[in-house]
């Protein structure tokens, strides 16, 4: 790595992390005249504290961690930016086989074998537990601030599920949460690839709804970094997103995915069996043990549709599903330091001219077209944030609800 500068970043072992594994691995870093120093971590609140502590440079970052950092929540807050995403997709939904199995008995002649259908089967199981004075169940996410969090509850509460009161939530990292479902210390979980399908693979957990049934574009992983290191270091900053834009072309290209399964299958990146991984990457997706698949396209995309670009108006959908449950305010003031986090104009100063086809604006209606969709048909209209979450049937605003402070 002598004669280019040294980039430090810390990823969570999951296959989002691709684009900076494969710009280590392939040398698209190396390339652009900068060096990747790759650390392996276990979960989310250390990649948080050792990003703060200046033990990471940057880091494989969960989107609404850095639009949390803006407002000030969290146990240790402080600025992080996203000058680039990492490409898109990757969550699902799993749940205990024996929760499974008692929402398809509940479900009866109604069940269907589709995301919406066992929001309102889990609901029915949900009344019955409570009717029968049993506990709630306890369900898992990998952080209070990240997507699968905000996505897990969104399609609960579309079933008329309330997870603060209906419910229990609980944090989980990603690579433990199949163990601890397997331990009957949670009911089902939301996390990324390929952590969810480990779970089916063991015979323990059961998909029920993915990434692409909530809102395809919902934000997910960001290069994270601090403010003052972007200052300190401009053309170190830039030259790596020119490697991770390199990497994310490569990634995405059908014909690179045995060979980017071998990459990420490596002990020291994400691990597992690179067949498994293969299959992720060309949306080939095991739901249950019995051979259930779903064929999903674009269940990971890692540069296609602008999915690099960090929009600001996503900034701004995730702060509103931040008031919808009660962890911030929802005033003009914290949309405005929502903005702050995802920085599209940084992402342009470095590819003006290099990306021919680099979307005119920053910010837009989401949820507009047919494949990107959000699943209860109201687009986001960034311009009216409270209009949005005030029209949810079920939310929490002012309340203080929700997961911890951390």
């Amino acid at each position: 790595m002598s004669g280019y500068p040294v980039v430090r970043l810390g990823f969570i072992p999951l296959i989002d992390a691709a684009v900076p594994i494969a710009a280590r691995a392939l040398g698209f870093d190396r390339r652009e005249g900068v060096a990747l120093e790759l650390v392996r971590e276990v979960s989310w609140s250390n990649i948080r504290d050792r990003l703060a502590f200046r033990q990471f440079d940057v880091a494989h970052l969960l989107g609404p961690m850095a639009v949390a950092s803006q407002l000030g929540l969290g146990s240790n807050p402080y600025p992080v930016i996203a000058p680039f995403a990492l490409g898109r997709g990757g969550n699902a939904i799993t749940l205990a086989t024996p929760l499974f199995e008692a929402m398809r008995e509940a479900a009866g002649d109604a069940y269907a074998d589709e995301a919406r259908s066992h929001g309102r089967a889990l609901a029915k199981v949900v009344a019955a537990r409570r009717a029968a004075g049993r506990p709630p169940l306890v369900l898992a996410m990998t952080y209070p601030f990240s997507s699968h969090n905000y996505e897990f509850r969104f399609w609960m509460a579309e079933a008329g599920i309330d997870p603060d009161r209906d419910v229990t939530m609980t944090v989980v990292p990603p690579p433990l949460a199949p163990d601890a479902l397997k331990a009957g210390a949670i009911d089902g979980f939301c996390v990324n690839a390929p952590w969810n399908v480990l779970a089916v693979e063991s015979g323990i957990g059961r998909i029920v709804a993915v990434k692409a049934d909530v809102w395809p574009s919902s934000p997910e992983k960001v290069l994270g970094m601090r403010p003052d290191w972007w200052s300190a270091n401009p053309d170190t900053a830039a030259r790596l997103l020119l490697a991770l834009d390199a990497a994310a072309r490569w990634c995405d290209v059908p014909a690179n995915r045995p060979e980017l399964a071998a990459i990420l299958a490596r002990p020291e990146h994400v691990g597992g069996s690179e067949a498994l991984i293969g299959e992720l990457l060309s949306g080939h997706l095991p739901v249950d043990q019995d051979g259930t698949r779903r064929a999903i396209p674009d269940y990971l995309t890692f540069h296609a549709d602008a999915a690099n670009l960090p929009w600001s108006s996503q900034a701004l959908w995730v702060y509103g599903q931040m008031a919808r449950w009660g962890q911030v305010p929802l005033d003009a003031k914290g949309a405005r330091a929502a903005l702050g986090a995802f920085r599209p104009d940084l992402y342009r100063e470095v590819f003006a001219g290099r990306i021919a086809d680099l979307p005119l604006c920053d910010t837009r209606i989401e949820g507009t077209t047919a494949g990107d969709a959000i699943s209860d048909g109201r687009p986001f209209d960034p311009a009216d944030v409270r209009a949005y979450v005030e029209g949810f049937p079920i939310r929490h605003l002012g309340e203080g609800a929700g997961n911890g402070p951390d």
